[in-house]
This record gives structure tokens, sequence and C-alpha cells, in this order.
């Protein structure tokens, strides 16, 4: 919200995200930045799949956003994230909004048989 609130919106992703791990880094918290996920596919190592802007903790993935429309499938991509992170909660936090509050979004990893997301 700080970052939010000091920055506004109109700026370029990087940024926010120097800012919001600044503030991390400042109040202690551990994160990773551009933290490359391999993916598996048949129990077979594809490589590096993707890189998630900041992991929190090992627990929450943080995808920053700085647009005014975020299409559908981006949405996707954050479950694809969480799917092959294993991790079970994400945010993508969009600054480009007048109240940050109306850019956050919360996705939740299902842990049951047929891994159902919801967001």
């Amino acid at each position: 919200m700080r970052v939010h609130s000091e920055l506004g919106p109109g700026l370029l992703e990087s940024v926010y995200e120097e800012a919001v791990c600044y503030e991390l880094q400042k109040n202690g918290i551990e994160f990773k930045r551009q933290h490359g996920v391999r993916v598996y596919y048949d129990n077979h190592l594809m490589g590096t799949g993707f890189r998630v802007d900041i992991i929190v903790e090992d627990a929450v993935i943080i995808e920053l956003k700085a647009r005014e429309y975020i299409p559908p499938v981006y949405y996707r991509i954050i479950l694809t994230y969480l799917k092959f992170s294993q991790i079970e909660v994400a945010l993508m936090i969009n600054f480009h909004v007048d109240k940050l509050k109306d850019g956050i979004n919360r996705f939740i990893l299902d842990r049951k048989p047929n891994q159902n997301f919801r967001y």
C-alpha cells in the first residue's frame, strides 16, 4: 500500500518491483526476486518454465502489473504458477489503478486430487 500511495499509478512494473522489494528488505521479510521455477512434464525436466516476480517467505507468489487492462489469460497464468511452484497462495497486484485495493487479486490452490483453483 505504501509503494502505491508514494509512487502512484503510471510507472513501469520494474519500478514497483524494486520498491516492493525494498520495503520487504527494509522490514526484514525474506523474499526471492525474479525466481526461476522448473517445469516437469511426464517426470521430465523441461527447464525453467517461468520467472516469478517475487516469492515471499516461500509461501506467497506476488505478480506485479502496471496495466490499464489485464487480459483474462493473465489470471490463468497465475494459476499455472501456483501449480508448478507448489505454492498455495498468489497475489496479482496491479499498480495502474487509483485505489490499490481495486488492483489486488488473490489466488488459492486447493490441494484436492483434481487440483481445483479459485480466485
